[in-house]
């Protein structure tokens, strides 16, 4: 749970630390570029579709969850919801220290928000090289399950809050533009268009 400064850019991926290896920081780029790769992107229809709720805590939803903390890692995020690897389960993780383990949360509900709002920059995997504006609450109560089906409560502010709303939204086919200002969003439908055409 964090609450730092609120003027920090908040986005689901992390930019790292500079490297003094030039070796290291190809091979970090090449594995973050391959996450990359297999992350849905703007325009994909999975991402405007509400995801299913898990009914199955398998060998399937392990491998899953497994695979989603991978792409997350390599891609240097701090948040991944299943809708953004192309799959419509109920399935989220994040985290949002490095080092601090992943966390997955399943069929996750905010159960509470704080009336306390504050407005900050994010970022997200499936739309890149966009940045809006989003108001959220700061402090949220979340209730899951983990990939066991194990109950869990999360009380979670700043970073945590944002970063598990954000998720959440993807989740429920609702992306980060459509809570930005209608400036902004013009903005970013506009790079993402352009983006799309240069990759055609």
């Amino acid at each position: 749970m964090r609450d730092d400064a609120p003027e920090v850019e908040v986005e689901d991926e992390i930019e790292p630390e500079p490297v003094e290896d030039e070796r290291f920081d190809e091979e970090f780029r090449a594995r973050r570029a391959a996450a990359l790769a297999h992350v849905r992107k703007w325009g994909d229809p999975v991402l405007k579709s509400r995801a299913r709720a898990v009914d199955r805590f398998d060998d399937a939803l392990q491998a899953e969850v497994d695979y989603m903390r991978g792409i997350m890692h390599d891609a240097y995020g701090v948040g991944l919801a299943a809708p953004q690897i192309g799959t419509s389960n109920r399935v989220l993780v994040y985290r949002v220290q490095p080092e601090s383990p992943i966390i997955a949360l399943v069929n996750p509900e905010v159960e509470w928000m704080g009336k306390e709002t504050e407005v900050v920059e994010e970022g997200c995997l499936s739309l890149p090289n966009v940045h809006v504006d989003v108001e959220r609450p700061v402090h949220v109560r979340a209730r899951a399950v983990d990939e066991h089906g194990e109950p869990m409560i999360i009380e979670a502010s700043g970073l945590e809050a944002r970063v598990i709303q954000h998720e959440i939204d993807h989740l429920d086919g609702v992306l980060m533009i459509e809570r930005c200002p209608r400036d902004q969003r013009k903005e970013a439908i506009r790079t993402l268009r352009e983006q799309a055409s240069r990759a055609a």
